[in-house]
């Protein structure tokens, strides 16, 4: 009888699938970069919609031809660079060794934690002898987002992340951080239209789900179902060892995890408050966006008002090409209007 090969049912894919810790997500990993620079920026999920733009991806069947293409709107406030972070290479990977605060801060931040009182030149000046004496490898910027600027979040409180400093030389990366410490920075700073990025964001959560949505297993025969369900394993494993293996899909969290999606590109980056970008029902859950926006092509993991925390491409496939958008669709995505 000749042998059947199929794939195993259920992927075993982001194992073990947890809750995401926080909804901001960590960034290990940042890209290389010569220019010194920062190499990330935040902002919030409005909605999404489409737009026609002409095909710029090479020997792509419709090259150089209108096509339609879905949408994401992600609202993008200036963030504040609150402190700068410095890393020194330990035996167990990176740890930190110094850090100095703005003198200044949002009134907004102290509602999150407690702000240290030490904001002065002393911080600096210890950093800098750090930096000098090659203790510390790499820097890092603190910023944090002005989610009161945003009218369709209620959230107050802003998030605080660190974000990369481009540049191969420490001590070039410290002047940079030191002009920019107390200061907003802004999305067109960073990006700009036809850049490759990296999307890091936590996922939408749906509670706890059996293993039939949760890793993917097919339903069983009526013929094979015990106690009338058929959205259930058919056993979970061998009499010995007597030990449920993780590798057994079972009932648990589904969703709420972080996740990247690479090689994304900027369509637009543009102003709410001087163009408009809001359809004409508003975005679902979310309304109107005033302030700075990035429209990133496809979709982005998370549901509406998620954060959405944006990076340099790490693997970058082509060259960045400024895409030639014809028209960006305002419907209302409720059919009506």
């Amino acid at each position: 009888m000749p042998t059947i090969h199929r794939p195993r049912r259920g992927s075993l894919a982001y194992s073990p699938r947890k809750r995401a810790k926080s909804e901001v997500p960590q960034i290990k990993a940042w890209p290389e970069s010569d220019e010194v620079k920062l190499l990330g920026f935040a902002g919030y999920k409005a909605g999404m919609s489409h737009v026609v733009m002409l095909d710029s991806k090479p020997n792509s069947p419709t090259e150089g031809m209108e096509v339609s293409v879905s949408a994401t709107v992600v609202e993008v406030p200036e963030m504040r660079v609150a402190a700068i972070r410095g890393y020194a290479n330990g035996t167990h990977g990176k740890r930190v060794v110094g850090e100095a605060w703005a003198r200044e801060q949002d009134k907004e931040l102290s509602k999150s934690f407690r702000v240290p009182d030490e904001g002065n030149g002393k911080q600096l000046e210890d950093l800098e002898k750090l930096v000098e004496s090659g203790v510390i490898s790499e820097l890092r910027a603190v910023l944090h987002t002005r989610a009161h600027k945003i009218t369709g979040i209620p959230k107050k409180k802003p998030d605080l992340m660190e974000t990369g400093i481009g540049g191969g030389e420490p001590m070039a990366s410290f002047e940079f951080a030191k002009s920019i410490l107390g200061t907003t920075v802004r999305i067109g700073d960073l990006f700009k239209a036809g850049d490759i990025i990296d999307v890091v964001a936590v996922t939408t959560g749906k509670g706890t789900q059996g293993p039939v949505k949760r890793w993917g297993i097919s339903l069983m025969k009526n013929k094979h179902s015990r106690a009338g369900s058929k959205r259930q394993v058919g056993n979970l494993g061998p009499w010995s060892p007597a030990h449920v293996s993780w590798r057994v899909p079972q009932l648990g969290q589904t969703g709420y995890q972080q996740r990247t999606d690479f090689n994304k590109m900027i369509l637009k980056i543009g102003d709410g408050g001087e163009e408009n970008i809001t359809p004409s029902n508003g975005f679902i859950n979310y309304g109107v966006v005033r302030n700075e926006y990035v429209l990133i092509k496809g979709s982005v993991p998370g549901p509406v008002k998620r954060l959405i925390r944006m990076r340099h491409a790490m693997r970058p496939k082509g060259e960045p090409v400024e895409p030639q958008i014809l028209n960006i669709s305002l419907k209302s995505t409720q059919g009506v209007g």
